[in-house]
């Protein structure tokens, strides 16, 4: 039976990765308040290597509706401010020579929902990966041999129950997500 717990455990082992990447994916979903988060998936072409922001300057939060950002080498600072241009995070970045500063407009009602629209989509894709998942392993189970049917089934169960609570925790997080978002 140590086949089966293994596969149960790769399957629940998929399933958080999938939770984890979403709320990966919702930090960077911004909801009115700066957040150093919204920059960190940033690349600047640094010495001819795209690199993190986060690795070439230091990036605070000096109030809620501002993102301030110091380059440790003050040569990189036209190359990151091209950088979060290019990225379309729907900022302007404000260079005043040592400093790049980016102020969080506030969200309009459209653009509200137009996050909550993409929280939505980002919850679907993580559903389909649990589903996936839950796929994958009836079928390794399948595969087992020397195991009973009635054995087959039960372990079946057990992995419709881990999808089901995992699309339960997903539509959680997409529900705290949206009331962030649509919280003024």
């Amino acid at each position: 039976m140590e086949e089966l717990d293994l596969i149960l455990e790769s399957v629940k082992h998929d399933m958080d990765a999938a939770v984890k990447h979403l709320d990966h994916a919702f930090q960077r979903i911004r909801a009115g308040r700066a957040s150093t988060s919204m920059v960190q998936d940033v690349m600047v072409e640094y010495y001819g290597a795209p690199t993190p922001l986060n690795q070439v300057a230091n990036v605070s939060v000096p109030d809620a509706m501002t993102i301030a950002i110091q380059p440790w080498d003050r040569t990189a600072i036209n190359a990151i401010e091209k950088a979060i241009i290019n990225s379309n995070l729907g900022f302007a970045p404000s260079n005043n020579g040592e400093n790049i500063i980016l102020n969080v407009p506030p969200l309009t009602e459209e653009r509200r929902k137009e996050l909550a629209k993409q929280a939505k989509g980002e919850t679907e894709d993580t559903k389909i990966v649990i589903r996936n998942a839950r796929q994958n392993g009836i079928k390794e189970l399948k595969k087992l041999e020397g195991v009973s049917e009635d054995i087959i089934k039960d372990s079946e169960g057990s992995v419709q129950e881990l999808t089901d609570k995992f699309s339960k925790i997903c539509d959680e997080h997409l529900k705290n997500k949206e009331a962030e978002i649509m919280k003024v």
